[in-house]
């Protein structure tokens, strides 16, 4: 997601200095306008604001950390951390970028690569409220800011909150159309009926007609980052002493899932695996003789 996140800076005359460890990558968006730094540092010694976006907490902590981190950086101020990376990781985030003199905003987001290529990312923010009034020109281009509270962390355990419920709709809608098929009902009727219904979801709107009935599987979001995000959810209600029973149960499956498919395959491949061990296919019109 990163990459449309730095076109729209780009397209909305933001200067962009960016650093990845995929060359590839770089040079795509170089050919764009964006300058093209040799460490997390050396970004952070040529822009006040730095945005990351990363796929696990301790990739966060130790990019912006670490030994040639963000907190070496001469010109660096403020820390937008765009990562689904939990509220521990974030409170340990502030503190290390604070003893540098550095603000930490955290800035989960959710609406995929399309919601972020047409700026229409849900962005959930907490952080100082000065500071999320400064930086809405820089909010408004990558989407929909809304600010969370003051402390770290807060915006992070909405985050992943929304994250399991995404899950949940789209793993109890692929099991229960599943049993539809299974019971000889056809699915592109079922969705028709499901979504001019009260079981409607984004889910059943969204990514199984588009990446389920057409058989694609290419949403675009791997599973084994699902994993994670929903295994920091779950770790958030044990600490608030709280059991998350349905939550659990689209849990497991997803992780059942993700054991048998591998960190890389697209989230959607769930109802992949329901398919299995019931000998069934949830196959659209749109998908076309086998």
């Amino acid at each position: 997601m990163g990459a449309p996140m730095v076109e729209r800076l780009l397209n909305a005359g933001f200067k962009v200095t960016i650093y990845d460890t995929q060359p590839a990558a770089l040079k795509a968006l170089e050919a764009k306008g964006a300058a093209i730094a040799q460490s997390p540092k050396a970004v952070a010694d040529a822009a006040a604001t730095v945005l990351v976006s990363l796929p696990t907490p301790d990739i966060v902590l130790a990019v912006a950390l670490g030994e040639a981190g963000l907190v070496h950086g001469k010109a660096v101020r403020t820390v937008i951390d765009l990562s689904t990376s939990g509220s521990q990781a974030a409170r340990a985030l502030a503190e290390g970028l604070a003893e540098h003199g550095i603000q930490s905003i955290d800035c989960p987001v959710s609406g995929g690569v399309t919601g972020a290529g047409k700026g229409t990312l849900a962005l959930m923010i907490s952080g100082p409220q000065a500071s999320f009034d400064a930086l809405q020109d820089v909010f408004t281009v990558l989407g929909k800011p809304v600010y969370v509270g003051e402390k770290p962390g807060m915006a992070q355990t909405m985050k992943v909150i929304n994250n399991l419920i995404s899950v949940t709709a789209l793993s109890v809608t692929s099991e229960l159309l599943v049993m539809g098929v299974k019971a000889g009902l056809d699915p592109d009727i079922m969705l028709r009926i499901i979504n001019s219904g009260s079981g409607r979801s984004n889910a059943s709107e969204d990514k199984i007609p588009r990446f389920v009935l057409t058989r694609s599987f290419d949403f675009g979001f791997a599973m084994g980052l699902s994993a994670k995000d929903v295994r920091l959810c779950h770790e958030e209600s044990q600490q608030l002493g709280m059991q998350l029973r349905v939550g659990d149960a689209a849990r497991r499956l997803l992780n059942d899932a993700h054991d048998k498919f591998g960190d890389d395959a697209d989230l959607t491949e769930i109802i992949r695996y329901i398919e299995e061990g019931v000998g069934v296919e949830v196959r659209g019109k749109a998908a076309g003789p086998r």
